[in-house]
């Protein structure tokens, strides 16, 4: 019996099928927006982890000051050498642990000239920040004891002084200083904050104290936590550190913070989620626009379908009969529409993800849910015309004009 009235469905439907098609076009739209928005809202997500994991494996950075809210920090003295090596020293669970003073200066080659980020450090930065070296090498123990006038430099600085030009053996200036290139970093491209990895320029920490900044000061201890060790018990061991070294009472707040990586990739991904979780909802709201379309079109079948309905009740339907065979009409159109949204979401994330540079994240959970919510949909709203149907009366059915 349910077949044969499944089967009566899709022949009513095929009797209008533009009608139909205009029908489900509002639950085609809604499911393919809802799978779309979460699907791409997915890849953002992975993406921005992905991105803050490139920035440092268990990464922690410490920086002195209270951190008062975003990019603010109160004024506490700077860090000194002796502060990186009691880190390096006492903290066991570390797998480095690197020195970071910088400053923006403008790098020159012939006649080009390139505004960028200098980094005082050494070669444990390389570890912390996960770079490898492409080309050339990392500096010696003696450039580094002795402060030669060496660097590394980033992709971007590459591209903007030299183009396709080998830059190794070559020399640029820093100001008015003239640097060695002994090494070309991986390209690592943008990271989830927008600024730029590859745009750098990476020097011995005495080399960058003598010649640049002029002091002994450290802006930056950034730190690697070994796999399988807990950054959260790392960053109390360091905090309770930094408290004895900075001599910091018990009464008083900490001079510094310690910021471990996992937090910010909390925060933005949980943004990314939260964002993603709206969209959706606002998508959805086309699914009960569709609903509202599919009964309004149902209550349109019923008054054409009158004196049909008349007969059958008339030679012996059951109102049960006529009920299901309306509501089963319902359910299909907006099934039908669902599987449709469902098709068109899933090319439309493929075809939008390379334009918003985020990687595809198939999520069945979505698929099946908004599948089954489009069926409910088609159910719940064409419930009552389906409803008016089997009430009708057989003789003022078969006397409708």
């Amino acid at each position: 019996m349910l077949w044969d009235t499944i089967l009566l469905a899709l022949r009513e439907i095929r009797r209008n099928v533009m009608r139909s098609f205009l029908t489900i076009l509002g639950i085609v739209i809604g499911v393919a927006s809802v799978i779309t928005m979460v699907t791409l809202g997915g890849g953002a997500t992975v993406q921005v982890t992905r991105q803050i994991a490139s920035l440092g494996s268990n990464m922690l950075m410490v920086t002195p000051g209270k951190r008062m809210g975003p990019g603010q920090a109160s004024a506490a003295p700077l860090f000194k050498m002796r502060d990186v090596d009691a880190v390096a020293r006492d903290i066991r669970s570390l797998a480095a642990a690197a020195p970071a003073a910088s400053r923006m200066t403008t790098a020159i080659f012939g006649n080009e000239n390139w505004s960028t980020n200098v980094i005082g450090t050494d070669n444990q930065y390389l570890i912390v920040r996960n770079l490898s070296v492409r080309t050339g090498r990392q500096f010696s123990d003696s450039e580094l004891r002795a402060g030669a006038a060496v660097c590394i430099i980033g992709d971007t600085v590459r591209k903007k002084l030299f183009g396709g030009q080998e830059p190794l053996g070559n020399r640029i200036r820093l100001g008015k200083l003239s640097f060695q290139i002994v090494g070309l970093l991986e390209s690592k491209g943008q990271s989830s904050m927008g600024t730029d990895q590859d745009d750098l320029v990476v020097l011995p920490l005495r080399t960058f104290q003598r010649r640049i900044s002029g002091n002994q000061d450290v802006n930056m201890i950034l730190v690697s936590v070994r796999d399988g060790e807990s950054t959260e018990k790392a960053q109390r061991d360091i905090e309770r550190l930094m408290r004895e070294i900075r001599h910091v009472s018990q009464n008083q707040e900490d001079d510094f913070s310690v910021l471990d990586m996992k937090e910010i990739t909390k925060m933005l991904t949980g943004t990314t989620q939260v964002l993603t979780g709206l969209l959706g909802m606002v998508a959805a709201v086309s699914l009960l626009v569709g609903g509202i379309g599919i009964m309004n079109i149902m209550l349109v079948s019923v008054t054409e379908r009158t004196r049909e309905i008349g007969t059958r009740l008339a030679i012996g339907a059951l109102e049960r009969e006529v009920l299901m065979q309306f509501l089963v009409e319902a359910v299909v159109l907006s099934s039908s529409g669902g599987l449709f949204g469902i098709l068109i979401g899933l090319a439309a994330s493929l075809g939008l993800k390379g334009a918003l540079q985020v990687p595809f994240v198939f999520n069945p959970g979505i698929v099946i849910t908004s599948f089954m919510f489009s069926a409910a949909v088609g159910m719940i709203f064409g419930y009552f015309p389906a409803l008016k149907a089997a009430r009708l009366d057989p003789i003022e059915s078969l006397r409708y004009e």
